[in-house]
């Protein structure tokens, strides 16, 4: 069962290999639903696809926006470029785009994105016939759904959402963000605007608002809590679903390293190559940027909405990543501040290696020492010992 973790950036992609990831997804500017995301040029493609396939991992592009006539030739250029750069496989939704990608560069892997809302053993065959290779479920389908799916197509590659943020329309089929802000989110560009606060408004009664639902809160009526399969991965296993994806290319490298590690944990003891504490990572997705987590459609028990509030739960820092070792100083990218009276911890691919530091010792690049660091600068941090490389510094917050 492979591990697709997501990637927003060159160094996300990075990140999400070393943290555990057999595979990644990054799309670009244009063609992609995160067109918010960092994403990546042309020119980034390449070293992309040769930093995946030297370590043995494969890169996905998604090519999953609906197309309207202004994107065609775009598209017919962009399929061009991507079969060039070699990449592992292409995301589609629009079924023109899945034949120009089959018309222009036949051997080019084709998935079918959750974009299409595929929700029946039927809709798989039909895109089999039309050459997908694999079909990534939508996130509306239970786990007795999917069994049967599975049973009756049992020659296909099927991939299924595990984690991450989920749209309260059919598989991000949302028109409020178009229609409440011009920015369509079948192009990329979602506002979430079915995160926001609403109100109800009488017809005679323009000026006056009334709360749908009155609490100290507020009314969040269309609020989804954020998807967590963590718990039941071995059914999933079990199913014999082929790749299991995590969602969140516009999320920092924090949050795609900590969620991609867990997850491949947990995956190495269900296949027995590993005993690890499952409960050290599973508590591990509680100390990333998240909403309240629920197992979506995939459980019998519906628990989708959080009507309290749209903020995340934070209850962790990300601070910075180190991006060079030299014997025990760390050279580290820093997002926020910290003082060296702040306790942090810094984590690694391999959890053995987790440290909790309570007065570091601060510099700056030239080693003068610091009562705190500044936000999106470096700094160097003396460490106790030599660590290994891809460090990340989180802290807790008070």
């Amino acid at each position: 069962m492979e591990l697709l973790s997501p990637a927003g950036n060159l160094e996300k992609i990075k990140y999400a290999i070393i943290y555990g990831a057999d595979a990644v997804y990054a799309g670009s500017h244009d063609f992609s639903l995160r067109a918010k995301a960092d994403n990546f040029t042309v020119q980034d493609l390449q070293q992309a696809v040769e930093f995946c396939h030297v370590h043995q991992k494969k890169l996905y592009v998604p090519l999953n926006i609906y197309a309207h006539n202004r994107h065609i030739e775009g598209i017919k250029s962009y399929i061009k470029v991507l079969e060039k750069a070699k990449i592992d496989a292409v995301i589609v939704s629009d079924i023109g785009v899945l034949d120009l990608v089959k018309s222009i560069s036949p051997d080019l892997t084709i998935h079918v994105s959750t974009q299409a809302n595929v929700t029946s053993f039927q809709s798989v065959k039909a895109y089999q016939k039309l050459g997908a290779k694999r079909v990534i479920l939508a996130r509306e389908l239970s786990f007795h759904e999917i069994k049967e799916i599975r049973e009756k197509c049992p020659d296909i590659e099927l991939e299924i959402f595990v984690h991450g943020a989920m749209c309260v329309s059919y598989s991000g089929r949302c028109l409020l963000s178009m229609y409440l802000n011009n920015r369509s989110a079948n192009l990329g560009e979602c506002t979430q605007p079915c995160r926001w606060k609403y109100s109800l408004t009488e017809e005679s009664r323009p000026q006056q608002n009334f709360p749908i639902f009155e609490d100290q809160n507020g009314s969040f009526i269309m609020n989804s809590k954020d998807l967590c399969l963590f718990d039941r991965l071995s059914d999933i296993y079990n199913l014999g679903i082929d790749s299991i994806k995590i969602e969140g290319r516009m999320k920092s490298l924090y949050y795609v390293a900590t969620v991609t590690r867990a997850y491949k944990q947990a995956i190495a003891s269900i296949k027995g190559n590993s005993k690890v504490d499952l409960s050290y990572f599973r508590a591990e997705l509680e100390k990333i940027s998240h909403r309240v987590y629920t197992q979506g459609f995939f459980s019998e028990e519906k628990d989708l909405q959080n009507y309290e509030t749209a903020q995340y739960v934070r209850d962790w820092q990300f601070v910075g990543n180190i991006t060079k070792i030299q014997d025990e100083y760390a050279t580290v990218r820093s997002y926020h501040k910290i003082t060296p009276q702040e306790e942090i911890e810094i984590i690694f691919p391999e959890h053995d290696y987790d440290l909790k530091i309570s007065k570091p010792n601060l510099y700056n690049m030239e080693m003068e020492e610091l009562e705190f660091t500044k936000p999106n600068s470096c700094f160097i941090l003396k460490l106790p010992k030599a660590l290994p490389d891809f460090g990340i510094i989180r802290s807790y917050k008070v």
